[in-house]
């Protein structure tokens, strides 16, 4: 069953149009007695299951057995943390202080 109210009487209750929305009900909200919008429930998101997603590349990627131990990754660890003998603390790459 739909139910049919003008605006000067949905602002009155609107909180009854929207349970009776709620409760599956179609509820049109019209101006100067033509329909002019409708009142729906939002419909909840569904959750994303974010393993199934990631779990349909398994299998499809072939990494070699040393692909941590790359030299570019050495030098970003020697970059990032230095060498605790030869790098000054919080020095650019060369070797001047940062300036603040």
């Amino acid at each position: 069953m739909a139910v049919t109210a003008n605006i000067h009487e949905a602002k009155t209750t609107l909180s009854k149009l929207i349970e009776r929305a709620l409760a599956g009900e179609e509820v049109i909200i019209a101006k100067a007695g033509k329909p002019t919008v409708r009142l729906v429930p939002v419909e909840k998101p569904v959750a994303v299951d974010r393993g199934a997603i990631f779990g349909k590349y398994e299998g499809q990627m072939i990494l070699s057995d040393d692909w941590e131990d790359s030299p570019f990754d050495a030098e970003m660890e020697r970059k990032w943390f230095g060498d605790e003998e030869t790098a000054p603390a919080h020095a650019a790459e060369d070797g001047k202080p940062f300036k603040r």
